[in-house]
């Protein structure tokens, strides 16, 4: 397979690794010094790309590998906005996109469990509940994607949250997320449930950006062939 990293970071050098460990090619390689300049003939010579950028540059380079004909698997968070958007717009074009806000295996089952949890949380008012999340200081997005995943889950099962907020709240009703920002770890998501007699707590902590590299190139392997709009419950068949 013959992939083309927009993006070459810390995550894109990390995928670079696990690709090549796969025997896959990697044929472009797009960062900030070349990013102006790469054609959709670039785009071309591959057969997916895999996006890892940032929230201002991430809807034109799906639209561009849109427009360059090839699957595109998403691993930047912070443009949820405009899914909506780029979804109806992939659907029309008959294109192929592949998004998640996290790509560790690890964190999509958290998923599962976090939403499980929040649906028998709601037949116990006694218990109040909040998230936080602890990244690099780095990170330009705040709450992360999967925070914000975690929350909306939380919101949607729970009658007694409306929304979240990324701030300190005096109503009882906001679901607060809690964002740190701190020196260079890979990532921590809690889910804290407290009450007056205890408190219980479900928390993923992320040892090293391996765990996101394999589930991004293993969407890559997965998305080959397919046409429309996908995610990781498509993947891991939960």
């Amino acid at each position: 397979m013959k992939i083309a990293l927009i993006g070459y970071g810390k995550m894109g050098k990390e995928i670079k690794t696990v690709a090549l460990e796969r025997k896959h090619e990697i044929v472009l390689e797009v960062d900030d010094h070349n990013k102006d300049i790469i054609s959709l003939d670039d785009l071309r010579k591959a057969d997916v790309a895999i996006e890892f950028t940032n929230p201002g540059g991430v809807v034109g380079n799906i639209l561009k590998c849109f427009e360059a004909n090839i699957p595109v698997v998403v691993g930047t968070t912070g443009w949820h906005t405009r899914f909506d958007e780029l979804k109806e717009i992939c659907l029309e074009k008959n294109q192929t996109m592949f998004y998640a806000s996290n790509f560790s295996i690890g964190v999509n089952i958290f998923f599962r469990l976090n939403d499980f949890l929040s649906k028998i949380m709601n037949n116990y008012p006694e218990y109040d509940v909040f998230v936080q999340e602890i990244h690099h200081k780095h990170k330009v997005d705040s709450p992360s994607g999967t925070a914000i995943t975690l929350a909306n889950q939380i919101v949607k099962n729970m009658d007694r949250k409306d929304k979240w907020v990324n701030k300190e709240s005096d109503n009882i009703r906001d679901l607060e997320i809690k964002s740190d920002r701190v020196d260079e770890v890979p990532g921590t998501h809690v889910i804290n449930y407290y009450s007056l007699v205890d408190d219980l707590e479900l928390t993923h902590v992320a040892n090293s950006r391996k765990g996101f590299a394999v589930g991004a190139v293993s969407a890559a392997e997965w998305v080959l062939g397919k046409k429309g709009v996908f995610g990781m419950d498509d993947l891991l068949k939960f």
